[in-house]
């Protein structure tokens, strides 16, 4: 009954929600699909954008098959060629479920599930899409694993131990360096990525080290390769370096608060995201419940604060459309997602619809598919 009532409440709320005082009308017009991750009710919500309107329809909500106990969040990432999503288990098992998307609906199908080696707080795959990298945070490791012909995660190839609080880990766009930040030491390691064979292999130096009680979390590249964005989950600040990708060294040259005037509190920041034209980069706060905007410099990428606003409880996880144009927030406290207009001049969030999720939405992925 409590799945079947959700159902309804979702289908009157995206029929009744408004912009601008307009009623928004389906069906949406351009194959643009947003997936959240729910950790607790262990599943998935596949909802279908208008990029014209910013109107978000449910299309299903599929569950991750064989969970026994949910964790505390639903890492996901996508395939290169945005034909796969890739969802880890934090619970038990602890692995990854591997989804095909389908072309013209966007709806997802089970293909298989890998193993992990622990619970991990973020994947991601190598530019080729072969391999999946994974970082826990309780086991303080990082890893490394095939991903096989059917696109299911094969047994970690490479496990990396003594990395405290492992977070978050990307590649570059070349391909040839690895990135991840180790909260409890202030660290972003660099390592030197094998395509061929997918070993990681320390850089030279190894690491960065941020001002002690940073908490280095999530981080994103400049769309054009040579800086990196990193966000303190202890200081709620975003650090500003700069990147040289032919010799994977980082060099910091600006630190910039995320916190709403007058926080007080224990800061507790999540997530960040810059806009495809590397115009605008934002991040989320839990403690305070903000998202925060900043102005990204066109000629050196130092930011300049923007605006924060009051957004959903908890905001873990969020994500900004391939065109720049949308937002979309999920609250962990409560259990609800909140969309946003991305003004293309001044980065300014209007909000235009706040939709119902599962219980604890924590991860975002955005999919753009052929239109036919």
């Amino acid at each position: 009954m409590g799945r079947i009532f959700h159902q309804l409440l979702w289908v009157a709320l995206t029929a009744t929600a408004t912009v601008a005082g307009a009623i928004l009308v389906s069906p949406a017009l351009a194959a643009t699909f947003v997936y959240v991750g729910n950790a607790e009710s262990n599943d998935i919500y596949v909802l279908r954008l208008n990029q014209q309107t910013g109107e978000l329809t449910l299309v299903e909500t599929i569950l991750i098959p064989g969970v026994i106990k949910s964790g505390g969040s639903t890492p996901m990432t996508v395939s290169p060629d945005r034909r796969f999503l890739y969802v880890a288990t934090r619970g038990e098992p602890q692995g990854v479920a591997s989804f095909a998307i389908d072309p013209k609906s966007g709806k997802l199908k089970y293909i298989g599930d890998g193993p992990l080696t622990d619970s991990m707080a973020y994947i991601a795959t190598d530019c080729t899409g072969r391999f999946l990298f994974a970082a826990s945070y309780p086991g303080h490791k990082i890893t490394v694993s095939p991903i096989g012909p059917q696109k299911v995660i094969q047994p970690t190839r490479q496990v990396l131990p003594n990395h405290t609080n492992a977070h978050a880990i990307l590649a570059d766009a070349k391909n040839r360096y690895v990135l991840a930040t180790t909260l409890g030491n202030d660290l972003i390691n660099v390592f030197r990525f094998d395509a061929a064979t997918g070993n990681l292999e320390p850089n030279t130096p190894p690491s960065v080290s941020l001002k002690e009680k940073t908490g280095p979390r999530h981080f994103v590249f400049h769309p054009n390769g040579g800086l990196v964005y990193v966000l303190g989950e202890l200081d709620a600040a975003v650090h500003v370096f700069d990147y040289d990708g032919d010799n994977g060294r980082l060099k910091e040259k600006q630190s910039a608060s995320a916190l709403p005037p007058g926080f007080t509190g224990k800061p507790a920041a999540s997530d960040l995201h810059i806009t495809p034209d590397g115009k605008f980069l934002y991040s989320s706060e839990r403690t305070s419940s903000t998202i925060t905007g900043f102005r990204v410099n066109q000629a050196n990428g130092t930011l300049t604060p923007m605006e924060s606003i009051p957004t959903e409880m908890s905001p873990r996880g969020f994500a900004i459309d391939s065109a720049g144009r949308y937002m979309f927030v999920v609250g962990q406290r409560s259990n609800r997602m909140s969309s946003y207009k991305i003004d293309p001049a001044t980065g300014k969030l209007s909000k235009l619809q706040e939709l119902p999720m599962g219980k604890s939405p924590n991860w975002v992925e955005i999919v753009d598919l052929p239109s036919k």
